[in-house]
């Protein structure tokens, strides 16, 4: 193998698992350090600056930065990161000297932002900074999106909404709330120097079943029967309630019921449990709460009386697993089972739905009703038009709106400059600061913590189910929030080897406590994991190859099992080992 160039953007920003699955790519074990530290306010400052809403995501964020986080290789269980980010959230103080200035002389730039979501926020945020007059558009009467409408306020309390969508919004956004967008080509009449398309994908997927015409009246859409709760417009829901679907909004919809006074709540999934698209913690706050999943039943008609709803019949099906791995449902062999319902909600999930996007203005869609567009640029085929969130490619989640906005922004500022949007982006880099105070001594905690993940305290379950309101997890206080944040194994603090230093007496290898250094013969990769201490089986996560040493062998080490501990380093009589933070640069607008 070859030398690995450290100095890659990537090579450590991979190495950092946690930040590298974020698809904002918030600087994690940086802002759990601050968090050790006391340090609330900078460790809300980094979030902000990455994925602008710490304190919803702290709530609500689907969290793909757990299940890639190196404590799950250790202790089977990840940092609670997502929780932590929260902690940086609630104590927090006095923000207002970080945020950035909005010039009062403009650049004459006129940006229009169709919806008020996550997304658009996010552009707003990224381009008033640099004198852009920025308009947002939505029919709802306030900002915030599907953040708003489909969240409950169980899990996102209203004032944490809108303390953080305000703070966006108070930059100087020009707002028109309860506009009904109706015509793409009436917003492109008015002239503005780009658009920025951030509506989400409002509509939620229906079932064509026999029965279903008739029971109407008795069945709901998930996400539109959210938004209703959401708005006051739904206060109660009574009798027997079905809820169909396995993901996060079919979560929400049964948790909320149970607040409003459903006599009994189920979920039933098509599919098995395993492969539901709702998040694990989600699945499991639902049935500490009562609530059953019954799975492997997809519906097959709606029951009804003189149009009185009485309820559901589902096959009975079972998971087998096909020959390329996918799972396929057969019938059981079991009898058809009638499940009694006075209401059902159907969560089966979500699609873009955009009939007020002519199709003759020069937006190009997809089959799957997708706007087709640059995934570097997110450009549609209207230079003007930008997307951004689920309106780019389909439901997904707050964090990754996020990402597509600081793209969006990059590109929206970069064609209303007449440049390339391609060859003029700002590249990634990364810097590497050695944590060196002493000979043996580093400015982090280096100390392995073997401790297992703290359980985030909750409210009272009783009177949590009687108030729609009532927050049901309460957070870290400030005590077990230092505890869990010494979890964290400093991934960003890099092990890195100069070999012109090393003099080849393997003690590093020797104090190594997961086996992760070698020196060894250089080989083709493949052959080159099966020899090394411990062999690397995760062809995902790559090796750490020095240049040729006087012996002629190569230092490799396995980036993937390693604790960031520091020992290496420590025990190196030449200091041929350092502990250095790799700063990942993620470029975003003006960076």
């Amino acid at each position: 193998m070859q030398p690995t160039n450290i100095f890659d953007p990537n090579y450590f920003h991979k190495v950092v698992d946690c930040q590298w699955a974020c698809p904002a790519h918030t600087a994690v074990p940086e802002y759990i350090r601050m968090i050790a530290q006391g340090r609330y306010t900078e460790a809300y400052m980094l979030n902000w600056d990455s994925n602008v809403f710490p304190g919803i995501l702290g709530r609500t964020c689907d969290r793909p930065c757990e299940p890639a986080c190196r404590r799950v290789r250790t202790e089977e269980k990840p940092v609670a990161i997502c929780r932590l980010k929260r902690v940086a959230a609630d104590h927090k103080g006095d923000i207002s000297a970080y945020l950035p200035k909005v010039p009062t002389n403009k650049n004459g730039k006129r940006i229009a932002l169709l919806g008020a979501g996550p997304a658009s926020l996010v552009v707003a945020r990224d381009l008033l900074p640099f004198g852009y007059t920025v308009l947002m558009f939505d029919r709802d009467p306030v900002g915030g999106g599907m953040m708003r409408s489909q969240i409950p306020a169980f899990r996102l309390p209203a004032d944490v909404l809108e303390e953080e969508v305000d703070l966006i919004l108070d930059m100087g956004v020009e707002c028109h709330f309860g506009y009904d967008i109706a015509s793409m080509k009436d917003m492109l009449d008015m002239d503005f120097d780009a658009y920025f398309v951030g509506t989400g994908a409002p509509r939620g997927r229906d079932l064509d079943l026999p029965g279903r015409a008739e029971s109407a009246e008795h069945i709901s859409i998930g996400i539109d029967w959210l938004s209703s709760v959401a708005f006051g417009h739904t206060t109660a829901i009574e009798g027997k309630v079905i809820v169909m679907g396995g993901g996060n909004t079919a979560m929400d919809c049964c948790r909320t019921s149970k607040r409003l006074g459903a006599e009994s709540v189920s979920v039933v999934v098509r599919s098995a449990f395993e492969v539901m698209k709702a998040s694990d913690w989600e699945k499991e706050d639902a049935m500490s709460e009562g609530i059953p999943i019954i799975n492997n039943r997809p519906p097959k008609q709606f029951v009804h009386e003189n149009g009185k709803l009485k309820g559901v019949v589902f096959e009975c099906v079972k998971a087998e697993q096909a020959e390329d791995g996918r799972l396929t449902y057969v019938a059981s062999g079991d009898p058809d089972v009638f499940i009694e319902a006075d209401h059902v909600l159907m969560a089966i999930g979500q699609e873009n739905h955009c009939p007020w996007i002519e199709r003759d203005i020069g937006i190009v869609f997809d089959k799957w009703d997708c706007p087709v567009l640059d995934e570097v640029t997110f450009q549609s085929t209207n230079e003007k038009v930008f997307f951004g969130g689920d309106s780019a490619f389909g439901p997904e989640n707050i964090i990754w709106a996020a990402a597509h906005a600081h793209e969006a922004a990059i590109s929206i500022d970069l064609y209303c400059r007449g440049l390339d949007l391609k060859d003029n982006r700002p590249p990634e880099g990364v810097n590497l600061v050695s944590t060196k105070m002493g000979m043996h001594e580093w400015s982090y905690d280096a100390e392995h913590d073997p401790r297992a993940r703290l359980i985030v305290p909750h409210a009272n379950k009783r009177q949590a189910l009687d108030n729609i309101k009532i927050e049901v997890e309460l957070g870290f206080d400030l005590r077990l929030a230092a505890k869990e944040a010494q979890r964290c194994l400093n991934c960003d603090v890099q092990t890195v080897f100069t070999d012109r230093l090393c003099i080849e007496c393997d003690a590093c290898v020797d104090i190594c406590p997961m086996d992760c250094i070698s020196f060894i013969e250089n080989a083709e990769e493949a052959e080159l994991r099966t020899r090394l201490m411990a062999p690397a089986m995760n062809a995902g996560q790559d090796l750490y190859v020095s240049g040729d040493l006087p012996t002629g062998r190569v230092m490799v080490k396995d980036e993937d099992v390693c604790l960031h501990c520091g020992l290496c380093a420590e025990r190196c009589p030449t200091n041929a080992w350092d502990m250095q933070t790799s700063v990942v640069h993620i470029p975003q607008l003006g960076s």
